[in-house]
């Protein structure tokens, strides 16, 4: 089974709960339309160090579904199945027809903690998913390939 986005969500503010979507815009160098952090309203958005990495946000739908946490809960962006996102840091690939960048991993915050109830430091250790760059604008949809790039396209 090939690499595949499972569900994408987004969220208007910080204080809101993820929603699905089956496809949302995403731009170059800002993020997914009608999400928290292209408007710059997310929890994080005026923290300090600012740089790469906050555009997009992806975790493994194995993950969930190993912990029990919903999606939504997860408060990432982009669901996957079939890929190891830990192995994407440092790498290009292409979601649909929009190029990304991997640029760290995604570790769960004591605010995760906060806002869903639960206890997930210790299980999204090294679980909790990627933070991207979006280097090309596209729309990303629900069902669409992962493909890893071996050079830069």
């Amino acid at each position: 089974m090939p690499a595949q986005v499972t569900a994408i969500y987004i969220s208007p503010a910080a204080t809101v709960l993820p929603h699905a979507v089956n496809e949302v815009v995403a731009r170059t160098h800002r993020g997914l339309v009608g999400d928290r952090y292209f408007e710059g309203c997310g929890t994080f958005s005026d923290w300090e160090p600012t740089g790469p990495g906050r555009e997009l946000t992806l975790i493994e739908g194995e993950v969930l579904a190993e912990l029990g946490l919903s999606a939504a809960e997860a408060r990432r962006n982009i669901v996957t199945e079939g890929v190891r996102l830990n192995d994407l840091v440092g790498k290009r690939f292409r979601i649909g027809d929009v190029l990304i960048e991997g640029i760290r991993l995604c570790p769960p915050c004591t605010h995760l903690d906060k806002v869903t109830g639960k206890t997930l430091l210790k299980p999204l250790a090294d679980r909790g998913g990627l933070r991207a760059d979006i280097l090309s604008d596209g729309i990303i949809r629900l069902g669409d390939e992962i493909h890893v790039l071996n050079h830069e396209s």
